[in-house]
């Protein structure tokens, strides 16, 4: 058969392609319009539930070694659908499998009805790869893998991230993709609250693309989040009986450990990972729903009866904000002491849209380590105590946080959106009260301050949003 005959373009015409596809005539935009929020153009129903289960994610058991959740969504109309679990193998026909049964929690959102499932799978071996799948309406998800916690001696990568929040899919899904790409062995991701911003009646099409940014991280490791105040939604706005409550995706949307706080029981918990307790809170139920007191006394039950070398806390709020005018007093006062107390060793927090780290209320003292970062596209300014107070500090920047514990040493990394260097330091000693503190200067690219006078809505007080 004779090969097919290419046409030729004459060679002028060819000259002129390759003359615009060089960078001197190359198009260039300037972005000079607000982007949306979500890729999602009105009137378009992008992420209906259907028989096929999504938004499927793990999530960890209070004893990780032990077991992990797994929460995942479908049309309303499947009922009862099971998880398949074994125990990976390299052949297809991995042996007998597990049926796990899963709780349902109905939710009718603007991308029509929907069921959110739960599955908690209890009885595993540590530090073994589970291969397992999820039921829709006469389907199945893919197989997955996710690895259970190893031993408390062996080393652990995990991630920190804080606020996703705006435009999930359009900016975020880099910098979780560059994390994955800088931590392949990650089996812990940590996220700090505000994962969407809600409250514009497209809560679902945000959490939609949230999944579609978090990517195959929903599966290959395990998920904790913190819910940050935009998890929740303000009900009689406006009146005298105004009041935040948590939003519906939220309790639908992870299968957390049932350990929380008094009065926050759905939005605090706390898990064992490989040689680490972690200790998460709700940062708006206390500021705004009464409960910083009863969290604070649950904060310190569970430190005080922290087996392991390791604690780290996550919460949305800071305890110190790099924002101006920005004041978290009732978490100062009551969970603040309890984390200097106990020396935990890391507390993870969002919220200010801005970079900046701190040490604690001692200066002599290496820990606790105050951290606060942003993954989204929302990008705030720094308050003049924050650029007194801490170090380093940033605008105008999008991150992630690449920690690896290995025995009595913590190494601590943010890196920027393309995998820069920007903080570094190091944890070390066998217990709380005996660490010490190691900065890392080598390789971290200069600080960045936000160098635009206003948004494109015309925000001073913003440098992105």
């Amino acid at each position: 058969m004779p090969h097919a005959v290419r046409p030729r373009l004459p060679r002028l015409l060819l000259l002129g392609v390759c003359l615009l596809a060089t960078p001197a005539f190359a198009e260039r935009v300037v972005e000079t319009t607000v982007e949306p929020n979500t890729l999602v153009p009105a009137g378009v129903m992008r992420y209906a539930p259907s028989v096929f289960p999504d938004r499927v994610i793990a999530t960890p058991a209070e004893d990780a070694a032990r077991g992990f959740g797994v929460s995942w969504r479908t049309v309303a109309s499947v009922d009862a659908p099971v998880l398949e679990i074994v125990v990976a193998g390299d052949s297809p026909d991995m042996g007998e499998r597990r049926r796990v049964a899963s709780t349902a929690i109905a939710l009718d959102g603007e991308n029509g009805a929907a069921r959110f499932h739960h599955a908690r799978v209890d009885g595993l071996e540590p530090d073994t790869l589970y291969a397992w799948r999820v039921q829709g309406g006469g389907t199945w998800s893919p197989w997955m893998h996710t690895r259970t916690a190893a031993a408390a001696a062996a080393p652990l990568t995990l991630l920190y991230f804080g606020d996703t929040q705006n435009k999930n899919a359009s900016l975020s899904t880099r910098v979780l993709r560059e994390a994955q790409r800088h931590a392949p062995d990650a089996k812990l991701a940590l996220f700090a609250g505000d994962l969407v911003s809600g409250g514009e009646g497209e809560d679902d099409n945000e959490w939609g693309e949230w999944f579609d940014a978090v990517g195959p991280l929903a599966t290959m490791v395990v998920n904790a989040p913190a819910p940050g105040n935009h998890e929740y939604r303000e009900e009689f706005e406006d009146t005298p009986q105004e009041r935040r409550v948590l939003g519906d995706h939220w309790t639908r949307t992870f299968a957390l450990p049932a350990n929380g706080a008094d009065g926050a029981e759905a939005t605090s918990y706390w898990f064992d990972y490989q040689g680490v307790r972690v200790v998460v809170l709700d940062g708006t139920s206390a500021l705004d729903l009464g409960t910083a007191e009863a969290q604070a006394a649950w904060l310190d039950r569970t430190l005080a009866s922290n087996p392991h070398r390791w604690s780290i806390a996550l919460v949305h709020q800071p305890m110190y904000s790099p924002r101006q005018d920005r004041e978290n007093r009732l978490l100062r006062e009551h969970v603040l002491p309890v984390l200097e107390r106990r020396r935990v060793d890391l507390v993870l927090q969002g919220h200010d849209h801005v970079y900046g780290r701190r040490g604690g209320e001692d200066a002599r003292r290496a820990t606790p380590q105050y951290l606060v970062s942003v993954v989204g596209a929302k990008q705030y300014r720094l308050g003049e105590r924050a650029r007194q107070d801490m170090d380093p500090t940033a605008e105008d920047t999008q991150l992630f946080q690449v920690i690896r514990i290995d025995g009595d040493t913590l190494r601590y990394e943010s890196r920027t959106a393309t995998g820069r260097l920007y903080d570094a330091f190091e944890l070390r000693g066998a217990r709380p009260g005996q660490r010490r503190l190691r900065e890392i200067t080598e390789g971290r690219i200069a600080p960045r301050d936000c160098t635009r006078a206003a948004t494109l809505k015309g925000r001073a007080d913003r440098c992105w949003e």
